[in-house]
């Protein structure tokens, strides 16, 4: 992946988009843009600087707020990142917002340039140029998705500022059709033109474009046409789904060990992944990708609960390799995700919750924890623990072979919990139960109000399960950051999307139920399929949403979710978030528009600040 980002940061402004740069520059004056891109090397380090803005919405705050936050799932743990979760004081100069407008703009023009330019590439048949060029109009159409779905009907620009030498300081407004319009056709183009594999982990491959229509057509619907573009989005979801020899995909099996649904998740899978269609992919020996050095990769740290506060004297610590920093935390479950999304049973065979989330956290002090009386009285323990030992988890650590300087866990003590500090369960534990366990236990019924919301009980409201997706032994570089790679659009999604198209084209409820019960099957024990198998009569736009949750939840898709099912209202946010109290239908459909943006073109009238 090395060559991708040996980037090139003269286009990395458009002209009257992007107001700040914080990229390093590049004067092309010295140098014709035609001799510089008109050879097959030149113009491919143009096509590689197109990827360059995918680490500012994977991995990074920024876009983990605007895509995940302020729905049903999730809400905020502390109040530095509230202002997507409870739509609090949501406006035109959050910084976040103006992050991930310049990135996405960037990537526009980026692509816009080699768009226009690919004619003018030497030494290349049409076949070659068109394998390359289609790279641009596939990143085109994944950053005008975004920006549609985020903004509205914002500047929709075919025309890259470094090839226009006249700056548009007067743009003006698109209609969301246009923008899907050119979406469409370009993903159109890739389809038809991207090799069907890559050289390089992470370029876009024919696969990875089929599976960008098929979600982009699918959330096109929310505009009308609704059968039209459902057609299109199924038609595209199959053409995957049925060839998986083809595109070298296809979802991972439930043996005697671990349902597939783990095995997607598993480190050794991460760097060649039969579910993984387009990824934001990490060199993780050399570090590469990371514009910031090693401050990437930090997803796991924004879901991660107070291990440096109440569990601490269980034997957590802040800092800790395998888990992060638990200084950043941000975002925790809803009750409605952790008990109606989840099978809130111990023994349940969809292993989906237990693959999610880390809900058993273990002594990493250093050192064994003695439970003293005062943890006896504080936490309603039953005496009888009174001087009982957590052992040790955390060993001498050694180099990995596998990463730069990272360290790997011995994971001794931690067979049959002997090590285990906190256990945040999504099921229900009796009281006396509770007590008897020598740990520290925070259930459902423990974290959340009567009403849903969460609780206020100073030794329980930061306790709680933290989403594991993105963490793994094997690509810890550090306690700050992550070398795996980010899965941008994967196998289980399209199903799903096949699923919901279905319905949406011509009712087909027994496509949807066999796409549906396919991802289930996955996610089941092996030998328990059975009782996951949905019915046909389950199949409904609400239940697939709700599947959605179960099998996407916090990759960067849920907003979207809501926004296409009609269900970003505060009707369905008050039953599912209780804690959401200040969403506004009339405003908080889209974005505001960044206040840099307005402030930099001559007729700010015509964008408004997006009702805000």
């Amino acid at each position: 992946m090395k060559n991708i980002y040996k980037l090139i940061f003269a286009l990395c402004c458009s002209a009257g988009l992007l107001t700040a740069c914080s990229l390093e520059e590049y004067d092309p004056s010295t140098e014709s843009l035609e001799k510089a891109y008109s050879y097959p090397e030149g113009y491919k380090s143009l096509l590689n600087s197109c990827y360059m803005n995918l680490y500012y919405i994977y991995g990074k705050i920024d876009g983990i707020g605007p895509l995940e936050m302020g729905c049903d799932l999730w809400i905020n743990s502390t109040n530095a990142e509230s202002t997507y979760s409870a739509y609090r004081d949501l406006n035109t100069s959050v910084g976040s917002l103006k992050t991930i407008w310049q990135s996405l703009y960037a990537t526009v023009n980026l692509c816009n340039t080699a768009i226009t330019l690919a004619d003018k590439v030497k030494d290349l048949t049409t076949e070659q140029r068109d394998q390359l060029v289609a790279e641009a109009h596939f990143l085109r159409g994944w950053a005008y998705f975004h920006l549609v779905e985020q903004f509205g009907g914002v500047v929709l620009t075919e025309s890259g500022s470094a090839v226009d030498a006249i700056v548009n300081n007067s743009p003006k407004r698109s209609e969301e059709t246009a923008f899907y319009d050119l979406i469409i056709r370009d993903l159109h183009f890739s389809c038809t033109h991207l090799p069907i594999t890559q050289n390089e982990r992470g370029r876009a491959s024919r696969k990875a474009a089929y599976a960008m229509l098929a979600k982009a057509c699918l959330q096109r619907t929310r505009l009308g046409d609704t059968q039209i573009y459902a057609q299109i989005a199924l038609d595209a979801a199959q053409e995957l789904i049925d060839n998986p020899s083809v595109y070298n995909c296809s979802l991972y099996t439930s043996d005697n060990n671990e349902s597939g649904f783990a095995k997607l998740w598993k480190d050794e899978n991460n760097k060649n992944n039969s579910e993984f269609l387009f990824v934001e992919a990490i060199d993780a020996s050399t570090n590469y990708a990371n514009i910031e050095g090693t401050n990437r990769g930090r997803t796991r740290q924004y879901y991660l609960m107070d291990l440096k506060g109440v569990g601490a004297a269980w034997g957590t610590q802040e800092s800790d390799t395998w888990l992060g920093r638990a200084n950043s935390r941000s975002f925790k479950p809803t009750k409605y995700l952790m008990t109606e999304v989840f099978d809130p049973r111990e023994n349940t065979p969809d292993t989906r919750y237990a693959n999610t989330f880390i809900y058993k956290y273990y002594n990493a002090s250093w050192a064994d924890v003695k439970i003293t009386q005062s943890m006896i009285n504080t936490y309603g323990k039953d005496p009888s623990l009174l001087n009982h030992v957590i052992l040790n988890t955390a060993a001498v650590p050694s180099p990995n072979t596998n990463i730069r300087n990272g360290w790997k866990s011995a994971a001794i003590n931690m067979e049959n919990d002997k090590g285990l500090s906190v256990f945040t369960p999504n099921w229900t534990i009796t009281q006396s139960g509770k007590a008897a366990m020598p740990c520290l236990v925070a259930d459902p019924s423990d974290m959340f109000n009567a009403d849903g919301t969460w609780t206020e009980n100073t030794q329980i409201k930061e306790v709680y399960p933290s989403m594991s997706k993105y963490s793994g032994w094997t690509y810890c570089y550090d306690r700050q950051s992550w070398m795996g790679d980010f899965a941008i659009i994967r196998l289980g999604e399209v199903y799903l999307i096949a699923a919901e198209a279905a319905l949406l084209y011509n009712q087909d409820r027994a496509t949807a139920l066999s796409y549906v019960n396919d991802i289930r099957k996955r996610a089941a024990v092996k030998g328990r399929e059975n009782e996951m198998l949905a019915g046909e009569s389950d199949m409904t736009v609400e239940y697939i949403l709700k599947e959605r949750a179960r099998e996407l939840a916090g990759e960067h898709l849920r907003w979207y979710d809501l926004k296409r099912t009609g269900s970003l209202t505060k009707t369905y946010l008050s039953r599912t978030n209780p804690d959401i109290t200040l969403f506004d239908e009339t405003k908080h459909f889209v974005r505001p528009i960044p206040v840099s943006f307005l402030n930099a073109i001559a007729n700010p009238n015509e964008f408004g600040t997006n009702g805000y």
